[in-house]
């Protein structure tokens, strides 16, 4: 791994750093080797935290442990940075594009085009698996790939349409993948890190943590030029990554359903938003046709 690069790993796995702060050391220092020489009083001058957190960040960046749990790391699955070649062209482009990827499968579909982006509710209706073959069908016939997020509900219907029509899908993770969740999910998330991808910012010792799944919500979007919402409730998370998708200045999509079902209330309100209705997979063809994003 080039020193850079190990260095990237390295100051995300420092507690009292996040994402903004090593960017802040990247725009001073684009080597990342000055604030190793850095003493406890230069990096409170620098970053202004609490003594504590300074302390933990300086005893990290001085780790041997760290450095060699991340070489361990390495050698056992993929580790991709933002400088990395194989890092997804359209991810780049997002405001706040994951610094490091944990990849594990398939590493050509980083960059496959055109990805669809597909979210939705974990208490989906009866109809929601028609929705998603339906739509799906014809779509991986025109060899596009389907990005989810691995959770209960649509999600696991979107890899699994994926997997039975021979296509091809990501899975981007909000944990590391010496993890399952749901532990229902065993069998498919290692079908996909066998013969698809799965794709982390985190470490493959991390945990599940609540934050981390709306965090990884911005992953989904920003991989594919635009989100499809099969079902989402009039309270739901899907609005998470139809607001970031939005932000990134990608398409959303959204399938309506019947005004009385509760699982496609939301979809109503994101319409009525400015989202695309999607009536069949012709509609996202055109779409794809006419996008402007360049990838």
């Amino acid at each position: 791994m080039p020193e850079k690069e190990l260095r990237l790993f390295h100051l995300l796995r420092v507690r009292g750093l996040g994402r903004r702060r090593i960017r802040q050391l990247l725009r001073i220092d684009p080597q990342l080797t000055s604030i190793y020489q850095l003493s406890v009083n230069e990096l409170q001058t620098l970053l202004k935290l609490p003594s504590p957190t300074i302390d933990k960040i300086h005893n990290d960046l001085h780790s041997s442990q760290i450095i060699s749990s991340i070489k361990y790391d390495y050698s056992q699955t993929n580790m991709i940075s933002i400088y990395n070649p194989l890092y997804p062209q359209l991810l780049k482009m997002i405001p706040d594009p994951p610094l490091c990827l944990y990849a594990k499968g398939n590493l050509d579909y980083l960059n496959h085009e055109p990805k669809l982006s597909v979210v939705g509710t974990r208490a989906h209706s009866q109809e929601a698996e028609r929705k998603v073959q339906y739509l799906f069908k014809p779509l991986i016939q025109h060899d596009w790939l389907i990005v989810s997020g691995m959770a209960k509900g649509i999600d696991k219907l979107s890899h699994q349409a994926a997997l039975a029509y021979n296509g091809k899908t990501i899975a981007v993770l909000g944990f590391g993948f010496h993890h399952i969740y749901p532990k229902e999910n065993i069998h498919i998330m290692n079908t996909i890190g066998r013969n698809h991808l799965l794709l982390s910012e985190y470490p493959p010792h991390t945990k599940p943590k609540p934050w981390h799944f709306p965090e990884r919500n911005r992953i989904i979007s920003g991989l594919s030029f635009g989100s499809l919402i099969i079902e989402a409730k009039e309270k739901s998370g899907t609005f998470i990554t139809a607001e970031q998708a939005l932000e990134q200045g990608r398409e959303v999509f959204v399938v309506p359903g019947s005004i009385l079902s509760p699982q496609t209330k939301g979809c109503h309100l994101l319409i009525q938003e400015g989202a695309t209705l999607i009536y069949d997979s012709t509609d996202l063809i055109q779409a794809w046709k006419t996008t402007k994003i360049s990838v």
